[in-house]
């Protein structure tokens, strides 16, 4: 299975393993980063999330020949805190996020992520949830694909995109991937193709809405914070700016110094800020030009300082 996991020596040295720790891989695809977390595990244990059944069977057999240390949580990481509560646990050392696809998401056409490959328009990482890209794309009124193409894809064609959208549907319905993609082409000037692939953006909003990314994601961190014991990290790769805002913003909330501890040379433990924002680190140069899907990721990561 080929797959490259970004910013994988960063985020593994940022998490400072400890071998008797507890770890949560909250976006576990296809193991990248939960290998590199188990081989330093002895007596700790590590707990995965992943919807994606396939993903899940992959990354089950290729952890199983590190060790045993480790359970796989066949759910939405939105979930992460109750599914740890019912496994007794409610502290931990390290936690961390990859919201990007992975690359074997994208190269399997037949999942209709990608904008390369003829599929059926389904783009669903949980496929037992109801939502697909073809009730988006043919179902939803202008006014909101308008609106999720513009905000999730950042696309400024967004309004003409869905206008074309809704004339194409209006004739045949649009059922597969390539179909899309020649809508959007009819739909963005010329000068716009020869800069990017003119779907990208409009591709990278629909799969957004189905699996609700973007609406789980503020939860998810918030309870990841909540989960970690004093001195435990964690670590988030965001591939667009939304994302990466609504990190960045929880990050600096959560970090907040109190007022008490603003003019004390030593503050004392019940002064400080819940977390203490660590770093921004961006892929080197070396990792885009071998792996060009990291080009747009940012690894966030913070340090517990207290528990709340």
């Amino acid at each position: 299975m080929k797959h490259k996991s970004v910013l994988l020596n960063e985020t593994i040295e940022s998490l400072n393993i400890k071998e008797d720790g507890i770890y949560v891989d909250c976006t576990l695809g296809y193991a990248g980063h939960s290998s590199a977390i188990l081989k330093r595990l002895k007596k700790g244990k590590l707990y995965a999330f992943d919807q994606d059944e396939e993903a899940r069977k992959f990354s089950e057999n290729l952890l199983g020949n590190i060790n045993s240390n480790f359970e796989i949580i066949p759910t939405n990481f939105v979930n992460l805190k109750k599914e740890l509560q019912k496994r007794g646990v409610s502290k931990v050392d390290g936690i961390m996020f990859d919201l990007g696809v992975s690359s074997p998401q994208l190269d399997d056409g037949s999942r209709g992520f990608s904008f390369h490959y003829d599929a059926y328009l389904d783009m669903r990482m949980d496929k037992t949830s109801k939502l697909t890209a073809y009730e988006v794309v043919n179902s939803y009124p202008y006014e909101k694909l308008v609106k999720i193409i513009k905000e999730y894809g950042e696309e400024k064609y967004a309004s003409k995109i869905a206008k074309e959208i809704q004339n194409q549907r209006n004739i045949k319905k649009i059922e597969t991937t390539l179909e899309l993609v020649d809508v959007i082409s009819k739909a963005v000037p010329q000068k716009y193709k020869r800069l990017t692939h003119p779907a990208r953006r409009t591709f990278q909003a629909i799969r957004i809405e189905v699996n609700k990314e973007l609406s789980v994601l503020p939860i998810a961190i918030n309870d990841a914070i909540d989960l970690l014991d004093k001195g435990g990290v964690i670590a988030v790769i965001t591939f667009h700016s939304l994302e990466d805002k609504i990190c960045k913003d929880i990050f600096k909330k959560r970090s907040q110094e109190s007022e008490m501890a603003r003019n004390l040379p030593v503050v004392p433990d019940e002064y400080l800020s819940e977390l203490k924002v660590l770093k921004k680190i961006k892929p080197s140069k070396k990792e885009v030009e071998s792996n060009k899907r990291s080009r747009s990721a940012t690894l966030r990561v913070a340090i517990k300082q207290r528990r709340m």
